[in-house]
């Protein structure tokens, strides 16, 4: 029979391992600033700060737009219709898995498969194709831009290893397989960070929403930047201001405890992506599961008797945790029977824990990027969130205001965390049709 009295020290001890404090979250805005002035001058830092080349929209924009999202596993081909008015709205959308194959082999055979979807995406909606159409594309993967429509991939991330991509532009790569499949009537107008549509998506709707967030599987974040400030490509000064892409996945200053770096060790990217791999859903799980597996280990779960259904990496999700601290029941679909009231309530504890820290971290980065542009809060912010964390998590945006709260008292109230659907999609439209009055 265990100790419930050492699982509850365990418990204990595990949320002092994964606190984000008042001190702690201080030293992550600093240390943000700091790495956000050497991005900006292109100094090293984990953070790339990559201009988008691209800004806010006016809210005015009108008309039908294509759009490509490319984020993760699946990718999406998307009519969007705007009215200029501030609303947009999806009529034609196609939603494709991308083979684990694929996702892992040559690049012809990524882009020739997502050519022939949009082949298919024509030929489902009955589109012509005796006209040109200007398409958007939403890479959500780190970019070096070299202007609007063309930019080279710095690295996979999200467990993409397709060869011959990285280092290369996108949008070459894109336009070679449509004009292979015949397609050579779209023109890609415009390439776009998922973070930076989930921005320009906000700020279509509410002008005064100048920062845009994914927290979902990954995390990212981007804001509008004076291109003055740019140190590191002086010739786009006469842009005025551009939305800059963060790639805050990859931020290091953050102190991590065992369970981060037996995590990170075992990854692909071993010592890359850290602030992702705290805090965007594709690592909760995960980090979850090595502490259930340690404290089985030590007799302080299932009574010592290792369960199948930890044994395998990545067998917990950040779905099963959010499904667990809603309420429901998870076990039995895991394989699991006779699950204990205290081995449940310690697994929900262990994810309470888990996802805190992710949405304290997450509060304190979106603090850092409000307080470079407005060190003071003197004016209101409204940062637009996409992604099921964010979304779906209970208590995940509670944990994040109460961290804004603790840092900022009052003033937080001048942060708005307002929900976007669908930022990828819709944005990525928005920015075609943004793209085209560009000045840079």
């Amino acid at each position: 029979m265990k100790d419930l009295r050492n699982a509850d020290r365990f418990l204990s001890h595990l949320e002092s391992l994964f606190s984000v404090t008042f001190e702690d979250a201080r030293a992550i805005i600093g240390h943000f600033h700091q790495e956000m002035r050497y991005g900006l001058a292109g100094e090293e830092s984990s953070l790339k700060m990559l201009p988008s080349f691209v800004g806010r929209p006016q809210g005015t924009e009108k008309g039908q737009f294509l759009a490509l999202d490319l984020g993760g596993t699946n990718f999406r081909v998307l009519a969007v219709a705007l009215d200029g008015k501030g609303h947009a709205a999806i009529v034609a959308v196609c939603k494709v898995a991308i083979p684990q194959e694929l996702m892992q082999g040559a690049c012809d055979g990524l882009f020739d498969f997502i050519a022939d979807s949009i082949q298919a995406f024509f030929r489902e909606h009955r589109l012509s194709q005796q006209q040109a159409y200007a398409l958007a594309f939403t890479f959500s993967f780190p970019v070096e831009q070299s202007s609007i429509a063309s930019g080279k991939l710095i690295e996979w991330t999200k467990g993409f290893t397709a060869s011959g991509v990285e280092g290369r532009d996108v949008v070459a790569l894109l336009s070679e397989a449509l004009k292979r499949r015949e397609l050579g009537f779209i023109r890609v107008a415009a390439l776009a960070n998922d973070t930076v549509g989930t921005l320009v998506a906000g700020s279509y709707a509410e002008p005064s929403c100048d920062m845009g967030v994914i927290l979902g599987t990954g995390t990212n974040a981007c804001y509008p930047e004076k291109a003055a400030r740019i140190r590191k490509r002086p010739e786009l000064e006469a842009c005025g201001e551009m939305i800059v892409n963060t790639e805050w996945g990859n931020f290091d200053k953050l102190k991590t405890n065992v369970y981060d770096r037996l995590l990170d060790g075992a990854s692909r990217n071993a010592g890359r992506q850290r602030l992702e791999k705290m805090v965007s859903g594709m690592y909760l799980g995960e980090i979850a599961r090595r502490v259930i597996v340690e404290m089985t280990g030590q007799g302080l779960l299932f009574e010592g008797k290792g369960q199948a259904a930890f044994a395998g990496e990545y067998a917990l999700t950040a779905e099963h945790l959010s499904m667990l601290s809603g309420g429901s029941d998870i076990f039995a679909g895991l394989g699991l029977a006779d699950v204990s009231a205290a081995d449940g309530q310690a697994i929900r504890e262990i994810g309470r824990i888990v996802s805190t820290r992710s949405a304290r971290i997450a509060g304190a980065a979106i603090a850092a990027v409000v307080t470079w542009m407005d060190a003071h809060l003197e004016a209101g912010h409204t940062v637009a969130i996409d992604g099921s964390l964010f979304e779906k998590y209970p208590g995940y945006q509670d944990a994040m205001r109460l961290l804004l709260q603790d840092l900022f008292g009052n003033r937080a109230a001048r942060i708005k965390l307002e929900l976007v659907r669908d930022g990828s999609g819709i944005g990525s439209a928005i920015i075609g049709a943004v793209a085209a009055s560009s000045r840079c």
